[in-house]
Parts: structure tokens; C-alpha cells; sequence
């Protein structure tokens, strides 16, 4: 599989297993996720939300290709997407479709609405059909990068919709990378069964590092850590001690 080693952060249940490489990361994920997503739908349904950037989508594609996971029973939702038109490659709901669009039906598939007039009201009617979907428990399972600046779904420093604690879903107050963002925020990634991080780099090293120790000054360090998993590789890894 290419595991190194596994280790500890702490005593609160933060699961830190390290990988020689991408590949063995994507494989790892993958089985991760269908085995949770194939207890989940054994007796109902599951809701997996999604991030994007460049890391998932091996991982997202091993998961496609599961025979083992019923996913006629399967929600994908978002995590955060930036607010531009459909079809644009930096529309991360783009790769979603073309891994997850021939496997899960097109009712299972639920794209956060950048394109509403009022992303503001579109933010709160996602928010709305997260509850339904999850009877107000929160999603199954959250998958999350980790960026070099401590961020993580799209909840950068010193940006308010970090700090939001009474919605479950919001825009972003500034641009970021020249797009604002739709995300959940905190209280709904912090809501969900389980996490699953993907942290790959060594320019992630510094802040995996701050994620590790529980460290709340970065937005990272705030998303629960009971029931979360960090799949990382050698370099990402390379200063936690």
C-alpha cells in the first residue's frame, strides 16, 4: 500500500497515516470511503461531500469505480466551489460530474447553486437542502484539503464566513485566488460522521503540522477532530514529530 507509518495527534482521536505517495494515497482513500459508504447505504442512504483543487480526483476515481458501493443510495454535495459558470475547469463541480456523473443518478447529484442571481440566497437554499438530505445531522462524510495558508473547504483567514456559526452554508465575504467562494462553513463540517483529509506537499508540512497539534488560529485546526482521518504523504508530513 506504501505506508509509512501511523501515528497520533494527540489524545482526541485525530488518525494521522502517512504515504510514501499520491498513488497509494488515492488507493487508501478510496477503500476508506467505500467501506464507510458501503456500511452507511446498507440500511439507507449516505451524503458524501466533496472538495476540490487538484489532489482528490485519482482518489475520487478509484471510488467510482466500486462495485461494492451502492450508489443508487448516495448523495454527493459540495464542500465549496468558486462562483463561476457552468462548465468552467475551475468549476470543481466539473470534475465532479465526470467522475461521480456516470455512476451516481442525477437526482444523488446536487451542485452548490453559484449561478443563482443571489448567491446569497443560493447559499441558504443549499444549506436548506443539506438538512433535508441528512434529517439535520449533517453529511456522512466530508472530505477536506488543507491549504499552505492554514485553510480549509473555502474558509481562508480572516475572512468572516470563517468565523459564521449560525449558518450552515455561506459566500465568502472577499475573492479568493480572484473568485469568491460558496462554502459550509465550520458548524456543518464539524457536523458530519466522519473526515477525511487529504493533505499532499511539502508546502502543506508547516500547516499539517498546525493541524496536527489542534491549533485554532488556523481555520484548519478548527474542524473537529473526533472521527477524522488524515491521509497525508512523506512530504506533508515530514515536520510532525
Amino acid at each position: 500500500m506504501g505506508e509509512v507509518g501511523t501515528s497520533w495527534g494527540g489524545a482526541d482521536e485525530l488518525e494521522i497515516v502517512v504515504f510514501k505517495d499520491a498513488a497509494s494515497i488515492a488507493s487508501h482513500g478510496a477503500n476508506w470511503l467505500a467501506s464507510a459508504l458501503a456500511d452507511l447505504t446498507g440500511a439507507g442512504t449516505a451524503v458524501l461531500a466533496v472538495s476540490g483543487g487538484r489532489s482528490p480526483w485519482a482518489m475520487f476515481s478509484e471510488l467510482a469505480a466500486r462495485s461494492d458501493v451502492r450508489w443508487d443510495r448516495v448523495h454527493i454535495v459540495q464542500v465549496d466551489e468558486r462562483i463561476v459558470p457552468s462548465g468552467s475547469d475551475e468549476r470543481n463541480w466539473t470534475a465532479v460530474m465526470r467522475v461521480f456523473g456516470p455512476v451516481v443518478p442525477s437526482d444523488n447529484l446536487h451542485p452548490m447553486p453559484v449561478e443563482s442571481e443571489d448567491v446569497i440566497a443560493g447559499a441558504a437554499s443549499y444549506d436548506e437542502l443539506l438538512h433535508d438530505l441528512t434529517n439535520g445531522r449533517g453529511p456522512d462524510l466530508v472530505h477536506l484539503g488543507l491549504g499552505a495558508d492554514g485553510h480549509t473547504a473555502s474558509l481562508f483567514p480572516g475572512d468572516e464566513a470563517t468565523d459564521t456559526l449560525d449558518r450552515g452554508v455561506v459566500v465568502t465575504a472577499k475573492k479568493h485566488m480572484g473568485r469568491r467562494r460558496m462554502t459550509m462553513t465550520l458548524p456543518m463540517v464539524s457536523s458530519s460522521r466522519h473526515v477525511l483529509w487529504q493533505v499532499q506537499g511539502l508546502e502543506k508540512a508547516e500547516m499539517l503540522a498546525h493541524l496536527v497539534r489542534g491549533d485554532e488560529s488556523i481555520p484548519a485546526g478548527r474542524v473537529k477532530r473526533d472521527g477524522a482521518i488524515v491521509l497525508a504523504d512523506a512530504a506533508a508530513a515530514s515536520l510532525i514529530s
